[in-house]
């Protein structure tokens, strides 16, 4: 949330440079700020709500004269020749300048989760391919390939998002989709068991990571505001990869046979290939920041003009000051990481991101089985995952907007848990192998559609670390707790608990409920913590506000006017 600002406003002073590059307080002529205003929360609005001609620059603590130089970014940050207090821009630039970061920057992030995803889903294209089979494995060997591939997931979250961070995710993200991509496509001389294992853990190991770095990478460019909708969209690159690979799938498991291969032999080949394009691409794709898009590829004077650079680096940096704290290629210290592994803080979240996927993560990893074990072929079991992910898009980015639209990021996230809760009681109760196979799609297929609460949950913990190395080291923490709750997802449907699955359908119900706990207690607990410094912040005359804002040591989410989302 944003950080509270005092009353004390000054539009005669500011600060400004001598000749000797000094800064000191000056009476200057200000350009006014723009009126305050409702947030614009929504990627289809236009500019109907406010006149494209007027000041788009809201009031920010670089317009508190007592404070605002200690909110002034690092003398290393990569943006400080664009960081300019009195810049003013009006609604129409920065609309304009948004859609220009919506297709140059997101389209692309969005592109690569789309080839990350390729990668990671197809074994469930593989599986209606009688994989098993000809690997002669059992699904409980199946489960555990899921296992290792999220230990190992799991474990490459730290190390891949570390090494984003001092080497830069326009650097490593490129070279991690190659790395995997060959992983991907050695696939296609599986020949037993432990070379599954193998090629499980190497391709999870080196995924890992990936998620959190694009999220910090897009924070570059961003809003908080801005972030949950565009990370929908980032989501939606996950589920249109699950479309592709169907339809890919359909065609590709037609070549069974061709040189004497089985088709999921040339799915794991061919696929591996694309991504290996994408990363390739990616180089090209990916500036390093908003005013490091100069390059041979991009053009020597990049994408954006100096004016468009003023106001992606101003609008983001007065929207979190926090920002400028850390430039995009210094490495997080064992000193800053365990600080942030310590905000305790963020630790409801990763609590959350530990179960609330798990009611659909089991029924989905066993989509292929079960639509095979209901009478469907190959190719109908491929067609038919592909209506649920349709309506999973529109579901999620609506659920994302009403949480932007509401400000209830916990409500609305729990929305998840709600949808799920009867078709799972329905899977529990019915016999679902003397029911219509159709009537089993059905309810399947709505169960897999729920609204995904993911874009809502990253970019509240984005939100509530309020400085650059808590949202890169909260982001894969996070995704680490997500990584374990797939551990857990891997073993609740088991051989012996087959066809029905009734103790594992079961167990989701349960793990429902506690899930629902869960957000009722980290809604609870910000709100909490905002009531708390609230008082003590209340406490303070305007003068303690100031010196306090001026000298006081709490950092980030620590501060006392900084306000947790909940």
């Amino acid at each position: 949330m944003a950080t509270v600002i005092p009353e004390k406003i000054s539009s005669e002073k500011a600060l400004i440079q001598d000749g000797a590059g000094i800064e000191v307080e000056d009476t200057v002529t200000i350009a006014p700020l723009g009126i305050p205003h409702e947030k614009k929360r929504f990627w289809f609005q236009g500019t109907n709500k406010h006149d494209s001609n007027t000041i788009a620059t809201q009031k920010s603590v670089y317009d508190v004269p007592d404070i605002a130089a200690q909110y002034t970014p690092r003398d290393d940050w990569e943006n400080l020749h664009r960081f300019d207090p009195l810049a003013r821009w009006t609604w129409g630039e920065e609309d304009a300048v948004v859609r220009k970061i919506d297709w140059r920057i997101m389209a692309w992030t969005a592109v690569m989760f789309t080839a990350l995803e390729l990668d990671r889903a197809n074994l469930g294209q593989a599986l209606t391919d009688n994989f098993l089979e000809d690997m002669h494995m059992s699904t409980n060997d199946y489960n555990l390939g899921n296992t290792v591939y999220a230990l190992c997931f799991l474990a490459g979250e730290f190390p891949s998002q570390l090494l984003a961070k001092w080497l830069g995710p326009d650097r490593w993200i490129p070279v991690q989709i190659i790395l995997f991509s060959i992983v991907s496509a050695s696939q296609f001389a599986l020949n037993s068991r432990p070379s599954f294992l193998v090629c499980r853990a190497l391709l999870a190991f080196l995924q890992g990571g990936f998620i959190p770095e694009c999220v910090l990478y897009l924070s570059y460019f961003y809003k908080h505001h801005e972030l949950t909708i565009r990370l929908s969209f980032f989501w939606t690159g996950m589920f249109v990869a699950d479309i592709l690979a169907a339809i890919i799938a359909f065609g590709l498991l037609h070549m069974r046979g061709v040189s004497g291969h089985s088709g999921w032999r040339w799915l794991f080949l061919i696929e591996g290939l694309i991504t290996g394009t994408v990363g390739l691409l990616s180089f090209v794709m990916m500036p390093p920041g908003p005013t490091q898009t100069a390059s041979w590829s991009r053009g020597k004077n990049g994408w954006f003009t100096p004016r468009e650079e003023i106001i992606m680096v101003n609008r983001v940096i007065r929207d979190d000051p926090s920002k400028g704290t850390m430039h995009n290629r210094q490495p997080i210290t064992p000193k800053l990481l365990w600080r942030s592994l310590t905000d305790i803080d963020l630790w409801p979240l990763y609590f959350i991101g530990l179960t609330f996927n798990i009611p659909t993560l089991s029924p989905q990893q066993y989509l292929s089985l079960s639509l095979r074990g209901l009478g469907f072929d190959t190719f109908q079991t491929n067609l038919l995952s592909i209506p649920y992910l349709v309506l999973k898009i529109f579901n999620m980015l609506a659920l994302s907007t009403l949480a932007e639209y509401t400000g209830q990021l916990a409500a609305c996230a729990s929305i998840f848990q709600f949808w799920c809760l009867p078709f799972l009681i329905y899977l529990r109760v019915v016999d679902t192998t003397s029911a219509s196979k159709w009537l089993t799609w059905a309810m399947i297929s709505l169960l897999l559609a729920a609204p995904l609460a993911h874009p809502v949950q990253v970019g509240w913990i984005s939100r509530n670390s309020n400085t650059v190395r808590s949202r890169a080291v909260g982001a894969a923490l996070y995704n680490m707790f997500l990584q374990a709750g797939v551990i857990i997802s891997s073993n609740i449907y088991r051989a012996d608990d087959a066809p029905l699955y009734r103790r594992g359908n079961s167990i989701l119900v349960g793990l429902l409920g506690l899930n629902l706990v869960l957000y009722v207690i980290a809604k609870s607990y910000y709100r909490w913590r905002n009531r708390t410094r609230e008082q003590k912040w209340n406490s303070l005359t305007p003068e303690e506000k100031l010196v306090y804002l001026s000298d006081h040591q709490d950092k980030g989410n620590k501060r006392l006017d900084f306000r947790f989302a909940s």
